[in-house]
């Protein structure tokens, strides 16, 4: 399989789950942070609703720990600059413009499960695209 048939088929393949912690483990409103083997931390934030996102722990702005910033409705504020970043989509609240990357999370029985070993992409398009890392 060449490059570009390998990528294709990386992006169409069904993520791999890990679970990583319980959901009571979050704090309604809070998040928790997952340390990759390969560096790139992933914040797990729930909302009020127990809605729970995966994000990189990174603001697109300067870098900030978005673990560390204050979840609200389904935003999270950078603590750094006060950007907001749409939990859902990864993306800053207009007029910021920017993109923290997504990462497949699932609660299965109580357990919040992500699929770290790629992260989702939005493109210009408007399609989204699982990214293994790496790639």
């Amino acid at each position: 399989m060449d490059g570009a048939g390998a990528k294709a088929a990386a992006l169409t393949r069904a993520p791999t789950y890990t679970a990583v912690c319980a959901l009571t483990d979050i704090p309604r409103l809070g998040a928790r942070v997952v340390e990759r083997a390969n560096g790139g931390n992933v914040a797990i934030f729930r909302t009020a609703e127990d809605r729970v996102f995966a994000l990189a722990d990174r603001c697109p702005h300067k870098g900030g720990p978005l673990s560390q910033g204050i979840v609200h409705g389904d935003r999270v504020a950078c603590p750094l600059h006060n950007w907001n970043i749409r939990l859902d989509t990864g993306t800053a609240v207009e007029p910021d413009e920017g993109c923290a990357a997504r990462f497949p999370v699932r609660v299965e029985n109580g357990r919040v499960e992500v699929a770290l070993d790629g992260a989702i992409e939005l493109a210009f398009d408007g399609a989204i695209r699982v990214v293994p890392d790496g790639a």
